[in-house]
C-alpha cells in the first residue's frame, strides 16, 4: 500500500508538472501586456477571486506586495457590500476565476469597468463573463486536473499560483527590485535582520563589567560575575581599553605557580583584544567576526579605545542573527 501511495504522489507531481510545462509553450504576448499594464498603474493592484481562485488569489497578492507592486486581495462578495470603494481610479484589477463565470465576481466586473480601471483576467475560457470584461486574459487552462476524479482544482490551481509567480518576478526584473528592497519589507525576516540590524541595535552599554588594569584579580572576579557577560574589561588610567579578562583567562591562571587573587588583574587578561571601533557595523557582520576569531564577545570602542559598549555572542543568537 505504502508503494501505491508513492506512486500516486509521483503521478500527482508528474501532472502538475506536465501542466506547467504546457502553459509555458503556450505563454505569448499577453504576458508582456499584462506586465507593462500593471507597471503603468500609479495605484495598487488589487487581486480579486472566489472559493480556490480567492485563495490562490491572497497568496499572489502577498508575494506582489512582498517583491515591490503595491498590492491587496479583495473578495469578491465584500466588495458588493461597500468594498467595492477600496478600489481606486489609479489602481488596477488582476481577477481570477477558472471558468470565467464565479457569479459573485462577474457582478463587480461592471463596476470595475464603469471607471475604467484597467482589468487583467485569469481564465481558462476567453470568451467567459470575466474574457469579456478583462482588458488582457491570461490563459490558466488545463488539459488535466491531479485529481483521479479530474474535477477537484488541483493542476488549475497549481498553474494559477505559478502564473502569478512568473508576473511577480517580471515585475521584479523590471523594477530591478534587489534583496537590500525585499528586506526592506521583511524586517523581521532574516535576510532583513542581516541587512538592517546594526551592532548599536543590539550593543549592551548600560552596567559594564569594567575595572582598572590595577585591580585585583579577586576584585575583578566579583566584577565579572556580576557582569554577566563571562567576561570583564580592563582598562588603563587614562580610561583606554587595555585587556579583558575572561573566564578561561582565570582557569588558565589556576594553574599556574605564581597565581594570586591580590596580584593585579592585567597579568592574567588578554592584552589587545579584537574590537571594533563601528558601531554602525551590521550585526551580521560582527557576527562572522566573531566566529572566524574563536570569541564570544565583541567591545566596541570609539577611535580612541573608549569603550561604548560589548557585544555578546548569545545576543546575537537570540536576535537572530545568522
Amino acid at each position: 500500500m505504502k508503494n501505491d501511495y508513492i506512486a500516486i504522489a509521483k503521478n500527482t507531481l508528474e501532472i502538475e508538472a506536465q501542466t506547467l510545462h504546457e502553459a509555458g509553450e503556450k505563454l505569448g504576448e499577453e504576458i508582456v501586456r499584462s506586465v507593462e499594464m500593471i507597471l503603468a498603474c500609479r495605484g495598487k493592484l488589487i487581486i480579486t477571486g472566489v472559493g480556490k481562485s480567492g485563495l490562490i488569489g491572497a497568496k499572489i497578492a502577498a508575494t506582489f506586495a512582498s517583491t515591490g507592486t503595491p498590492s491587496f486581495f479583495l473578495h469578491p462578495t465584500e466588495a458588493l457590500h461597500g468594498d467595492l470603494g477600496m478600489i481606486g481610479k489609479e489602481d488596477a484589477v488582476l481577477a481570477i476565476s477558472y471558468s470565467g463565470e464565479s457569479p459573485e465576481l462577474s457582478s463587480i466586473l461592471p463596476h470595475i469597468k464603469r471607471f475604467e480601471i484597467p482589468l487583467i483576467g485569469m481564465t481558462r475560457n476567453p470568451a467567459s463573463t470575466l474574457g469579456r470584461y478583462s482588458d488582457e486574459v491570461i490563459d490558466i487552462s488545463v488539459t488535466k486536473e491531479a485529481c483521479p476524479l479530474d474535477i477537484a482544482p488541483t493542476s488549475s490551481t497549481t498553474l494559477t499560483l505559478a502564473m502569478g509567480d512568473a508576473l511577480a518576478v517580471c515585475l521584479m526584473k523590471a523594477r530591478n527590485f534587489q534583496k537590500e528592497d525585499f528586506a526592506s519589507f521583511h524586517p523581521g525576516g532574516a535576510l532583513g535582520k542581516r541587512l538592517f540590524v546594526k551592532v548599536s541595535d543590539l550593543m549592551r552599554t548600560e552596567n559594564l563589567p569594567i575595572v582598572n588594569e590595577n585591580t585585583s584579580l579577586k576584585e575583578a572576579i566579583l566584577t565579572l560575575s556580576e557582569g554577566r557577560l563571562g567576561t570583564v574589561m580592563l582598562t588603563d588610567d587614562a580610561g583606554k581599553l587595555s585587556g579583558l579578562l575572561s573566564d578561561g583567562d582565570i582557569r588558565r591562571a589556576l594553574m599556574n605557580d605564581t597565581f594570586s587573587l591580590d596580584a593585579p588583574c592585567i597579568g592574567y587578561a588578554t592584552k589587545n583584544p579584537m574590537t571594533i571601533d563601528d558601531s554602525s557595523m551590521l550585526a551580521s557582520e560582527a557576527l562572522v567576526l566573531i566566529e572566524n576569531k574563536k570569541i564570544q564577545m565583541l567591545v566596541v570602542t570609539d577611535k580612541n579605545k573608549t569603550i561604548l559598549g560589548a557585544l555578546h555572542l548569545h545576543t546575537l543568537v537570540e536576535a537572530g542573527i545568522s
